[in-house]
């Protein structure tokens, strides 16, 4: 229904499943029908997702928005022709770009694992409006984007503090958590998503998820050292 609902996850995901271009049709800036303006979400989603796939090595012009009105039969046909010539001109997804299959498929995974941490991290900016064109060149930069990738955080449960009250597990979006009742909880690092959720969940009081940047995540503690013994209550 509106352009605004174009997820980042959705762009990159066609891409991932060999969309070679992408077109975006949004309403008019300034005549949308909703008081949340989707469509300055959807412009400002595509110039990020532009500087995401310059990052991986992909063509940016692969991807376009275009804003119009029901009536513009013309212009939607204009904006159709030139992503279709310049799909053509590319050629399939990768191949102009140097990058092989895996080697495409692997970047793009990566991108769509971190995307709620993107999102979370450039909320801010995606909820901008943007009324010149002039704005839309340096709105990202290609260090920012750099910085992006370069500071992702990892989370880490510390073993001596974990409580086992399954809060984080319980909240964490990805499922990425891994404990039980008595259990000491891991972080499953393939799964995690970055999110900081647990982070944000675990009690003050315990201070057992700890935030890690720019190093190594310590390795998960064996199996058979995960089990809380519990001292029962004198009655």
């Amino acid at each position: 229904m509106c352009s605004g609902r174009v997820d980042l996850k959705f762009v990159l995901k066609a891409f991932l499943n060999g969309c070679d271009g992408i077109l975006i049709g949004g309403c008019r800036l300034n005549e949308c029908n909703y008081v949340t303006h989707g469509n300055y979400h959807a412009l400002n989603m595509v110039l990020l997702c532009k500087k995401i796939m310059e990052h991986i090595g992909l063509n940016p012009e692969r991807l376009k928005i275009a804003f119009m009105s029901s009536a513009d039969g013309v212009r939607y046909v204009e904006k159709v022709s030139e992503l279709s010539n310049k799909v053509r001109e590319l050629g399939p997804l990768g191949k102009n770009e140097g990058l092989d299959q895996n080697e495409l498929k692997a970047r793009l995974e990566e991108v769509v694992k971190l995307i709620p941490y993107i999102k979370l991290i450039k909320k801010e900016k995606l909820e901008s409006r943007l009324e010149n064109e002039e704005e839309y060149e340096g709105f990202f930069t290609n260090d920012e984007i750099e910085k992006l990738f370069s500071e992702v955080p990892s989370y880490y449960i510390d073993p001596h503090k974990c409580q086992a009250c399954m809060i984080c597990q319980r909240r964490c979006p990805a499922e990425a958590i891994i404990g039980g009742k008595n259990r000491i909880h891991v972080i499953d690092q393939e799964k995690c998503i970055k999110c900081g959720t647990c982070f944000e969940a675990c009690p003050p009081r315990f201070g057992a998820v700890q935030k890690i940047s720019g190093e190594p995540v310590p390795p998960p503690i064996p199996e058979e050292e995960r089990t809380i013994a519990r001292k029962s209550k004198k009655k």
